[in-house]
């Protein structure tokens, strides 16, 4: 197994800023016409030096050098350390090829990064790192024929690094090759693999990064503990669901309600924003108090968060329970950045969401109603234990899939069970706002899944617990799993499935199958 000690990101190349930005120039003026600007720092080779080295053009995916708003990592955060780091590793470290850094925000900007190169004619292949997440660059370099490393900045670019590599698989686009690791050495060692074709063999390179990958992904086993579950048998669920309600504010998928109520019987209620926030306009501040005392007493640490913000954060929960008590819900989803941003409510629900999982509710972020149902369900089967929206992030180097999200519980066992410590901070992506990292326990099976009525279909993995990451890029709570089963398989689904999934303390693998074959459903298995 490689060192892991080596992390992207980290400051370990040993190069000066000073010395780096002395050692070239920039990259050619056609490339940073494109981005607007200047690159932030100067490559140590240029595509036409003429010193018979394989050239490489290194285009990193992001919105712009220093983040102006929010999104993962998180607003302001300066990329300019990590990129200059990463090209100096990479021509540092590997003999005969020259990588070339540039940047670009989608489309139209790497056309012509391409365009300019297949003009001068002295490229031979792209490495694309996604920085942040949704930025379409990897989809447009692999047009150019040339063999493509596509690698994540983790806890940046991840979402569309998962999603953008499962569209490419599905394709087979045949000169298209992926790493993604938290140590620099394996970005390094796949990027070497760029010299296989030098003679225009691109399928021995794709199948040595593959092959790498593979080699670089450890085997680990780790100890579990005891989970004693309570769970409904598949009749009980099935007569439990019906006529359960999920609240939607503002902002729904349309097209779960027929098949969701005609299989399980669960209703969809659309609100609109000015009702939820007339509820916490209203909302006894008394009552909010108690409540903020409440989450301040029983957290390890309020970092930064000013008395006012919790306090609308609890204005904002007994909101929320008031609007499930008057429509007669379990659960509540809510547009919530798309309502705080255009001024429609005025809270986070984050530690809303919180104290309702607690309870053995379900609040669920982002008016994702497909997850939403699928906590409903599943809390229902477990008799309250919370699930755990996410946004995962995949590390070859430690063999983890990391589940992160700004919303969690802290009773995964659930009303009743054992609590974990917490920490009271703001929503990670914008600063703003009261949410909270959760450290959640360790050494326990879990069950991840997403339910599509639409398609009469469940996905679904397990993994063991095994790590809380302390790491600052994208969401507060990062819980870290070893996948049971397939790591390459985890690569595959996310394209058609989307960035979220839903995580359960428990193994549920027989009530998952058992449920699917009552109602006729298919189960596809990620991992």
């Amino acid at each position: 197994m490689s060192n892991h000690h080596e992390h992207l990101g980290c400051g370990c190349c040993g190069v000066s800023r000073r010395s780096f930005l002395a050692t070239g120039c920039a990259a050619s003026a056609g490339v940073v016409g494109v981005v607007g600007g200047t690159l932030p720092f100067a490559n140590t080779a240029r595509a036409d030096d003429g010193n018979g080295n394989m050239k490489v053009r290194v285009i990193f995916a992001l919105h712009a050098e220093v983040q102006p708003g929010p999104d993962w990592p998180n607003v302001g955060y300066d990329f300019r350390p990590m990129m200059e780091r990463t090209i100096t590793a990479l021509n540092s470290r590997c003999e005969g090829i020259d990588f070339i850094a540039s940047m670009a925000t989608g489309k139209d900007q790497t056309e012509a990064i391409i365009k300019e190169d297949a003009a001068a004619g002295n490229i031979d292949g792209y490495l694309v790192m996604q920085m942040n997440c949704w930025n379409t660059v990897v989809q447009t370099a692999v047009t150019s024929g040339k063999p493509v490393l596509y690698a994540d900045f983790l806890y940046a670019g991840s979402g569309g690094f998962l999603v953008y590599t499962a569209g490419q698989l599905r394709a087979k686009t045949p000169n298209f090759a992926f790493m993604t690791s938290g140590n620099i050495r394996d970005l390094v060692a796949a990027a070497r693999c760029f010299a296989l074709a030098k003679d225009g063999n691109i399928a021995a390179f794709v199948d040595a990064v593959t092959k790498l990958r593979v080699e670089r992904t450890p085997e680990i086993k780790p100890e579990m503990k005891e989970d004693k579950l309570e769970l409904l048998t598949t009749d009980e669920l099935l007569k439990e669901l019906k006529g359960k309600k999920i609240i939607e504010v503002e902002r729904g998928w349309h097209a779960v309600d027929e098949p969701l109520k005609e299989a399980l019987g669960i209703e969809i209620v659309r609100i609109p924003f000015a009702e939820l926030n007339d509820l916490w306009e209203k909302a006894d501040k008394v009552k909010a108090q108690e409540i903020v005392k409440q989450w301040k007493d029983g957290a390890d640490e309020v970092i930064g968060i000013p008395e006012d913000v919790i306090e609308a954060a609890a204005r904002m929960y007994l909101a929320k329970k008031q609007c499930l008590e008057n429509h007669g819900a379990c659960a509540i989803t809510v547009n919530c950045l798309g309502g705080f941003y255009g001024g429609h409510i005025h809270a986070y629900p984050c530690l809303g969401f919180h104290q309702l999982l607690n309870e053995g509710l379900v609040g669920a972020c982002e008016c994702d109603t497909r997850s939403t149902l699928t906590m409903v369900v599943m809390s229902t089967l477990t008799k309250g234990r919370p699930g755990y929206i996410s946004d995962p992030v995949m590390d070859i180097a430690t063999r983890q899939i990391i589940y992160a999200h700004c919303v969690a519980s802290n009773k995964p066992f659930g009303p009743q069970g054992p609590a974990n410590p917490y920490t009271i901070m703001t929503h990670s992506e914008d600063r703003q706002g009261a949410s909270l990292r959760s450290i959640l326990p360790l050494g326990y099976m879990t069950t991840t899944l997403e339910i599509a009525p639409e398609r009469k279909q469940i996905l679904f993995h397990q993994g063991v617990t095994v790590a809380n990451s302390p790491e600052d890029r994208a969401c507060r709570t990062k819980i870290a799993a070893v996948p049971v089963g397939d790591f390459e398989k985890l690569f595959t689904q996310w394209d058609q499935w989307g960035w979220h999934r839903v995580t359960y303390y428990g193994d549920l693998r027989e009530s998952v199958f058992s449920l699917a074959k009552a109602i006729g459903w298919e189960v596809i298995e990620e991992a």
